[in-house]
């Protein structure tokens, strides 16, 4: 450890922890390392130390220091990076190290970015899609050339997903312009650390990358907020009922950070508590819609410690080091240990010190979900998706960036794919039908010149049939495909941020609506703007169309084991447990190994409750396939309504017998025939066509509206359909629908397990564990939220008739 950085700690009164100390051993031994330690351990430090180290006198021995970029730091969020760069520029300074620290991303200006690649720092804090672009530049060879470490923060956030393809395909370029580049990742909630290893290592040699494993950390304190007075409700999501308690909390606190799982979740959580405030504190609201500025101006005010509370989505859930945080809310259910882990980890962010959480439920299955995550975090249980194959769309977009950057040799640019986890299947069949679709967009549309982006030379390699093709990958690359957006801004030009097309389309000018924690009035809409002022009417809250945070298999396992644990339910509160008891009364319980299937009559309609616990998505796929089923055999299906615990359908006629509608066979017949006929493979190859390059949503001074870029995928998506049914991007799309969209592994493994746990019970009435899904029928076009008292009422309804027992006074419930 060199005696400058032994110092500085000393003289800050703390010591060099033993993880820390290894990751720069690690360094020193030219091996990669993971460090997988808890929340305020000094993570991003240990990951920082090596080039620290670099930099001190001690080790430079009289040498100049290093010049050109030395340490690449990729994490997956801008407000991250930015933190992180307040942070190391601390130990830096008070060092007096000669070390240059910028950020890169969608937010830095473009004369900053144009700088940055010719005179770049010696340290440069950016993001997986920011160095995707870096690398498409022909001057990236020599930015890159000296390159001695890249530093992964809170890998487990996108290793898994398209994100992560796109940074394990820039670390095998990087790794072949530099072979010397070490690899370092951080993260405090890995469930498989062994595999993120193998992610890690350059060519799936694991045996290069050392697991560190941090010190330990004070184990957090995590309650669950209860009803004062009233009980815990039956459906919703939004826990308004807790804003009166909440608000006290935060009176109590230093400082209060709200996570919600959605925008329009923090939006109206926001609104709700500045309607109760009295005292006029500030609060401040933070979402990935808002505009550059607004997020800024908060992040700014949290640093400064001006916020007695901020309401926030995952925009600021990962790694931002805010020290004065006394607590933690979760609004909604957690999804997950590790989510929850992480997200209580911005309280307190230092090891020996608990950080406090609370969750708030919104209704009774969201209380059990509560209670299973806040068992799994106190038993240290963690969980996370599993990997996939490498996206064929991302690996396109891959191969364009590498075009754009010089020439390329196709059997070297293989090799180099290959050396990444998310591409070592990849055959040679697979990678020249890459090769063939981004060179001329595939058979069915080769004869079109503006799909002509490389051709092959007498010499074997490949280059940009025209230097434009550059400044069109550069202008639309990237991964996320969020729902087209249009800008709000006053008239004075002053950017809020953005909301969905979709919302905007149902807008006229006079409309209200509450944005930004501000309620504006329209007073236009023209080409992707919104013009709006400040308005004192009431207003709604725009709506957002992003996907769902899905219930982790770890957390929906705990959950079935608890319903059936009846020992423990005597710590629930009493409403939560006689709705136990008398759904155990009544019907059964949907334990492990067990699938219950309800039948029972409503409102002259006759329903059907599958208890699957598999989560929304997988839930939603089963309703469609069910509905299918039932039509062809003549039981009038109306209907269905999921939740991530359970499906309810409803019909004309009764379901005598659940079981063939839940065989296996159903995903060799009716699934195929439902994905490729339905919206959901559309929608899927509108984002394989995007993020491919197929399609461009920007040209040089104009974006194309959500509604052309979805006319022109539609269009080419039935002319593939029916000239080229094999293009790599009806493949590539194929398996978003199968796996993101509706979670076909998890459906799967259900109707597997089916014919021998199915337990069926008829009924004469709806049953208590049916009524939070039976809330949320007639609701699905709805912001939840904004119908809680609707669904409270309709509870009520309905819980009397589940709860009654013939011969006994109805329960005080």
């Amino acid at each position: 450890m060199p005696t400058e950085i032994d110092a500085w700690f000393s003289g800050r009164g703390w010591r060099v922890r033993r993880h820390q100390k290894e990751m720069l051993a690690a360094s020193d031994a030219g091996r990669h390392a993971l460090l997988v330690a808890d929340t305020g351990a000094g993570k991003t430090l240990a990951g920082f130390l090596p080039t620290l180290a670099a930099f001190t006198p001690s080790r430079l021995a009289g040498a100049e220091p290093p010049e050109g970029l030395h340490t690449l730091y990729v994490s997956p969020l801008k407000a991250l990076a930015h933190d992180v760069q307040r942070n190391l520029v601390t130990p830096v300074e008070e060092m007096g190290l000669p070390i240059r620290i910028e950020t890169r991303s969608g937010d830095t200006p473009t004369d900053r970015k144009k700088r940055q690649r010719t005179k770049p720092p010696h340290v440069l804090l950016t993001t997986p899609e920011s160095l995707s672009l870096l690398l498409s530049y022909p001057d990236s060879f020599a930015l890159f050339a000296g390159l001695k470490r890249v530093v992964i923060d809170e890998i487990h956030a996108f290793a898994t997903g398209k994100r992560g393809d796109l940074l394990a395909l820039a670390l095998s370029r990087l790794q072949a312009i530099a072979p010397d580049m070490e690899r370092a990742a951080l993260s405090a909630t890995l469930a498989d650390p062994e595999g993120f290893r193998e992610w890690l290592a350059p060519f799936g040699d694991v045996d290069t990358v050392d697991l560190v494993e941090g010190e330990p950390g004070a184990p957090a304190e995590v309650e669950i907020l209860l009803p004062q007075e009233e009980r815990v409700p039956w459906g919703g999501h939004a826990a308004t009922w807790a804003i009166p308690q909440l608000y006290e909390e935060i009176k109590r606190n230093r400082t209060t950070l709200i996570f919600t799982n959605t925008r329009f979740l923090a939006e109206y959580v926001f609104q709700n508590l500045w309607t109760v405030n009295e005292d006029t504190l500030p609060i401040g609201v933070h979402h990935g819609s808002l505009s550059k500025e607004a997020r800024r101006k908060v992040e700014g005010a949290m640093a400064r410690g001006e916020l007695r509370a901020l309401v926030a989505t995952a925009s600021l859930d990962l790694g931002i080091d805010w020290g004065d945080i006394d607590c933690v809310v979760q609004m909604g259910a957690p999804k997950g240990s590790s989510r929850l882990l992480q997200r209580i980890g911005r309280a307190n962010h230092r090891l020996d010190c608990p950080s406090r959480a609370i969750l708030v439920p919104g209704n009774r299955f969201e209380f059990l979900e509560a209670t299973a995550a806040k068992d799994a975090v106190d038993e240290g249980q963690r969980d996370g998706e599993d990997f996939r194959p490498g996206g064929l769309d991302v690996l396109a977009q891959h191969v364009m960036a590498c075009a754009c950057a010089a020439p390329f040799d196709e059997a070297a640019l293989l090799a180099e794919v290959r050396s990444s986890l998310a591409y070592a299947w990849l055959d040679a069949a697979d990678w020249d039908r890459v090769l063939t679709f981004v060179a001329t967009g595939g058979y069915a549309l080769k004869a079109y010149d503006k799909f002509r982006r490389i051709v092959k030379d007498a010499d074997g390699t490949w280059r940009l049939t025209h230097p434009e093709h550059a400044a069109r990958h550069r202008l639309n690359a990237g991964i996320i495909v969020d729902s087209e957006m249009l800008e709000v801004r006053f008239k004075n030009g002053r950017s809020l941020g953005k909301v969905e097309e979709r919302f905007a389309a149902s807008l006229r000018p006079g409309d209200t609506f509450q944005f930004a924690g501000i309620n504006l009035e329209v007073e236009r809409i023209k080409d992707m703007e919104l013009t709006v002022r400040a308005s004192s009417k009431a207003a709604m809250i725009p709506s957002y169309g992003g996907q769902r945070l899905p219930l982790t298999t770890h957390l929906a396992d705990r959950v079935r084991q608890m319903l059936v644990d009846r020992a423990s339910w005597a710590r629930f509160p009493d409403d939560v447990r006689e709705w136990l008891e008398v759904q155990d009364w009544r019907s059964s319980m949907p334990g492990p190994g067990t699938l219950l299937v309800e039948s029972f009559p409503h409102a002259k309609k006759h329903y059907t409750v599958y208890y699957t616990f598999i989560g929304w998505n997988a839930n939603q796929s089963l309703g469609m396939l069910i509905t299918k089923r039932m039509e062809d055999r003549g039981l009038s299906p109306l209907g269905f309504n999921a939740n991530d615990y359970c499906l309810a359908v409803w019909s004309l006629r009764p379901v005598a017998d659940p079981a063939p509608l839940l065989s296996p066979d159903i995903l060799q017949d009716e699934f195929v025939e439902w994905v490729q006929n339905s919206h959901l493979l559309r929608r899927a190859f509108r984002e394989v066509a995007v993020i491919g390059g197929l399609v461009e949503r920007q040209h040089p001074g104009k974006r194309k509206t959500g509604k052309q870029v979805t006319f022109s995928t539609d269009l080419i998506y039935d002319v593939l359909r029916k000239y080229e049914p094999d293009h790599v991007l009806l493949q590539a799309a194929w398996a978003d629908a199968r796996t993101r969209m509706t979670d076909i592994g998890r459906l799967g493994d259900l109707l597997d397990r089916a014919a021998g746990e199915l337990v069926h019970v008829e009924l004469d009435r709806v049953s208590p564990l049916a009524v939070p899904v039976m809330t949320l029928i007639g609701r699905e076009a709805i912001p939840q939220g904004s119908v809680d008292d609707e669904l409270v009422l309709e509870a009520e309804t309905l819980a009397s008739a589940a709860m009654r027992v013939e011969g006994l006074e109805p329960l005080d419930q």
